[in-house]
């Protein structure tokens, strides 16, 4: 097969370039290459997509099957125009954030309703534009079905990305905060649901999509799981004799604990009720087209074995060590 990924120099998209090379395809990567090293031994085409002639280095060439992950509504339209003569099957890597309606567990991506598309005077959903990037993330896909068909495109909605060379430092600030041991403060009750999947998981379920020309929109991580499970076998993963301390959500609220990323957050908490379907999707459908997810134990030793090879790369959000001792020392003291 003849693969074409817009971007792997990154991430997801140098995970899908390595094991797509494994597995003996043809594999060809373009992107600017700022991101990242491409990928060893796999054809990399330097393009920038704001640039007029961006496909001139692909003059003439015809693939079985692309793979693009573009946040940008004017990069997925023009990919998938420019190409759509070039290119049989188009696989788009979306987002579980351009759903609407962010309370309800068990929701289905066939049924959920989205998000509007993004205004026309946004492209890039970040810096003040971030509130737009699941508006914006609708906007890529109705460009992929406009010009691909239900019968061409694969619109996959991923969840929390994790595993090694993760940039966003979510997953891995669990990881090392674990790793370290001791009392830690952990977020919420341990029954609320927790969603991720390995970016390995997700680029191979992207690799066989291209290759069976699989067709349909589907949610791409793991079932739901108690978060108390899920620190339970991030902590057996990295050997971790670590006790948890679980503090609620009003206290977290009342010391201005921040959810999910940022400066003064807590990692994979989000508040609740209003949240209470982000991390709780039914995935039925997806496990059954062949995406499989191994275990979290795995994930966490990868991620750790990457972080302390290369901690230099690895970015972390979260709190700090001095953060979580004093929000530990006033939940102590409120009793």
């Amino acid at each position: 097969m003849r693969l074409l990924i817009l971007g792997g120099t990154q991430f997801l998209g140098r995970a899908v370039a390595r094991l797509a090379h494994a597995a003996g395809h043809d594999v060809t990567c373009l992107a600017r290459g700022q991101g990242g090293e491409p990928v060893p031994e796999v054809r990399f085409v330097a393009a920038d997509r704001d640039a007029p002639g961006w496909l001139s280095g692909l003059d003439g060439e015809r693939f079985d099957a692309a793979v693009d992950v573009t946040r940008r509504p004017s990069h997925a339209r023009r990919a998938a125009q420019a190409l759509a003569g070039r290119v049989g099957h188009w696989g788009y890597v979306s987002s579980v954030s351009v759903y609407a309606d962010l309370a309800t567990p068990g929701q289905l991506a066939g049924t959920a309703p989205l998000l509007p598309p993004a205004p026309p005077e946004v492209d890039d959903p970040t810096g003040e534009h971030l509130e737009h990037y699941g508006g914006c993330k609708v906007s890529c896909e109705q460009a992929v079905r406009d010009t691909f068909g239900d019968d061409r495109s694969f619109i996959c909605r991923a969840g929390l990305i994790v595993g090694p060379e993760d940039p966003s430092g979510r997953f891995t600030y669990w990881v090392d905060r674990l790793a370290r041991g001791g009392r830690v403060l952990a977020p919420g009750n341990p029954q609320d649901p927790v969603q991720l999947v390995d970016v390995r998981d997700l680029a191979s379920w992207l690799v066989r999509a291209a290759e069976q020309g699989l067709t349909g929109t589907y949610d791409a991580t793991s079932a739901p799981m108690p978060r108390g499970r899920c620190l339970a076998e991030v902590a057996a993963g990295v050997r971790s004799e670590a006790t948890l301390t679980w503090t609620d959500q009003a206290f977290l609220q009342a010391q201005e604990v921040r959810p999910w990323s940022g400066e003064r957050s807590v990692p994979l908490w989000v508040p609740l009720p209003e949240y209470a379907g982000f991390l709780a999707h039914d995935v039925g459908p997806a496990l059954a087209a062949g995406l499989t997810i191994r275990p979290l134990t795995e994930t966490a030793a990868a991620t750790l074995d990457w972080l302390t090879s290369d901690h230099g790369a690895a970015p972390l959000t979260g709190l700090t060590s001095a953060e979580e001792a004093e929000l530990l020392r006033r939940w102590d003291a409120a009793g």
